[in-house]
C-alpha cells in the first residue's frame, strides 16, 4: 500500500476561501445557461492603457526577456522611490524598494521576514481576507480589532491600544479599504501614530493599493508621511493593479528600511526570483507616462460608486457606510439574516446574483458588492437584491 500523503501543519491550518464555493457554483450555473449577475469583481474592468502595453511589447522585442535582479529592475526601483518622495511625501531611495509579484507577495514577504512564532499582528476588521492567513503562515497570531457599520467602521482606538501586548509586533492599516471603501481621515491616522509611539516594539504596515481610487473631495494620507518620525517602523505596500488596471501583470512593491528590503529580496531570490522582466518596463512606463488614464478610470469608478451607493441606500433593511474610495460597498444585512454565506448562497440560487460574504472579511453581518462593473450591471444587481432583503432567509 502506498504511504498516504501527509501535509505540513501549515497546510493543514490554512483556511479555504469562503468565496470559492460560490464562485464555482456561479460558473456552473452560467455554463448551464443561467443568467448570472456578478458583483463580486475585485479588479478594474478596464484594459491596461495602450502606452503601458506598448512599453512591454517594445521590451520583448528589445530582448528584455532574461533574468533580472531579485529586488527589481534598478530603473523601476528608482522611479518608485521618486514617486514616493514626490507624490506621497515619503523620502525614499531605491534601497527602500522591492519590486514584487503583485502587492500580495509584498505582504507575504514582509510577514515572513518580520514575524516570528508567537508574535501578534493587529488587524482591524473588516479586513482584506488574506491578512490573517499570511500572518498564520509566518507563525504569528492575527488579533482582530472589530468595528461596526453603525460606527462607520471607524477604528476603536481604545480597543486597539488595549490589544497591544509585549508580543505585538505589527499593525496593519489599509486605506482606501477593501472591503468597506473607507478612507481613513488624517485625524485618525495621527491618533494611531500616537499609539504607535507609545509602544516602541510596534511596527506598521500600510496597504495603499487603492490610493488613486478616491471619491471627489477625499485625500489619500500615507501614514509614513504623517508620522515621519516613525518612518523606520513603517512599511508601505502598493502596486500597479488597481490604479492602472494591471491586475494580471502581477506588479507590486514593498517600501521599507534597507535592512528589511535586503531580507525580503533574499527571500524572493529563494522563492520566485525576479519579477517578469519585460512587465517591469510596463510599470516603468506607467509611472513616467501621463496619469490621465488613472484619473479617467478613477472618475468612472466614482460615477459607478455613487450609483451603487444611492441604490443601496434606497433599499429597506440595509445599513450602509457610504464608500469613499476603492470600488466596493459593504452594507450590513438586516438583523434577521444570521449568515452572510447563507445569504450569498440564496442570492446566487434564487436571483442569480453573485456577491461576496462578509464572513470572508471578518464581519459576518455584511456582504461585499463591487462597482467595478457597468452601470447596467449595478442596476441589474440592485433589482435582484431587493426581493432577497424582503424575504426571510
Amino acid at each position: 500500500m502506498p504511504r498516504p500523503t501527509v501535509l505540513s501543519n501549515r497546510a493543514e491550518a490554512l483556511k479555504p476561501s469562503l468565496t470559492l464555493a460560490i464562485s464555482a457554483r456561479a460558473k456552473a450555473l452560467q455554463q448551464d445557461g443561467r443568467d448570472i449577475c456578478s458583483m463580486s469583481a475585485g479588479e478594474p474592468d478596464f484594459n491596461t492603457p495602450d502606452f503601458i502595453v506598448e512599453a512591454a511589447i517594445k521590451a520583448l522585442r528589445d530582448g528584455v526577456t532574461r533574468y533580472g535582479p531579485a529586488a527589481g529592475d534598478p530603473e523601476l526601483r528608482e522611479a518608485i522611490a521618486d514617486k514616493l518622495t514626490q507624490h506621497n511625501n515619503i523620502p525614499s531611495t531605491a534601497t527602500n524598494v522591492l519590486v514584487t509579484n503583485g502587492g500580495k507577495q509584498a505582504i507575504f514577504n514582509l510577514f515572513q521576514v518580520l514575524l516570528n512564532p508567537g508574535d501578534q499582528v493587529l488587524i482591524p476588521a473588516p479586513y482584506w481576507l488574506s491578512y490573517p492567513e499570511m500572518a498564520r503562515l509566518a507563525g504569528a497570531e492575527p488579533v482582530v480589532i472589530p468595528s461596526s457599520a453603525e460606527e462607520g467602521f471607524s477604528l476603536d482606538l481604545d480597543a486597539l491600544e488595549a490589544a497591544i501586548t509585549p508580543n505585538t509586533r505589527l499593525l496593519v492599516i489599509n486605506s482606501p479599504g477593501n472591503p468597506t471603501g473607507r478612507v481613513i481621515e488624517r485625524s485618525e491616522m495621527l491618533a494611531v501614530a500616537e499609539i504607535v509611539r507609545r509602544h516602541p516594539q510596534l511596527l506598521v504596515m500600510s496597504d495603499e493599493i487603492y490610493e488613486y481610487l478616491l471619491e471627489e473631495g477625499e485625500t489619500h494620507h500615507s501614514f509614513a508621511a504623517l508620522a515621519p518620525d516613525l518612518a523606520e517602523r513603517t512599511m508601505v505596500v502598493n502596486g500597479f493593479a488597481k490604479g492602472w488596471a494591471m491586475t494580471g501583470w502581477r506588479l507590486g512593491y514593498l517600501v521599507a528600511p534597507p535592512e528589511v528590503i535586503k531580507a525580503a529580496a533574499a527571500l524572493q531570490s529563494q522563492s520566485t526570483s525576479n519579477v517578469c522582466s519585460f512587465a517591469q518596463r510596463g510599470a516603468l512606463a506607467a509611472l513616467r507616462g501621463s496619469q490621465d488614464c488613472v484619473k479617467s478610470m478613477a472618475a468612472s469608478f466614482n460615477s459607478r460608486r455613487r450609483l451603487l451607493t444611492q441604490g443601496l441606500k434606497a433599499l429597506d433593511g440595509l445599513t450602509l457606510v457610504p464608500p469613499r474610495g476603492a470600488f466596493y460597498a459593504f452594507p450590513k444585512l438586516p438583523d434577521h439574516v444570521s449568515s452572510s454565506l447563507a445569504f450569498c448562497e440564496a442570492a446566487l440560487e434564487r436571483e442569480g446574483l453573485a456577491l461576496v460574504p462578509g464572513a470572508a472579511f471578518g464581519d459576518d453581518r455584511c456582504v461585499r458588492l463591487s462597482c467595478a462593473v457597468s452601470h447596467e450591471t449595478i442596476e441589474d444587481g440592485l433589482s435582484r437584491l431587493e426581493p432577497l432583503l424582503a424575504s426571510q432567509l
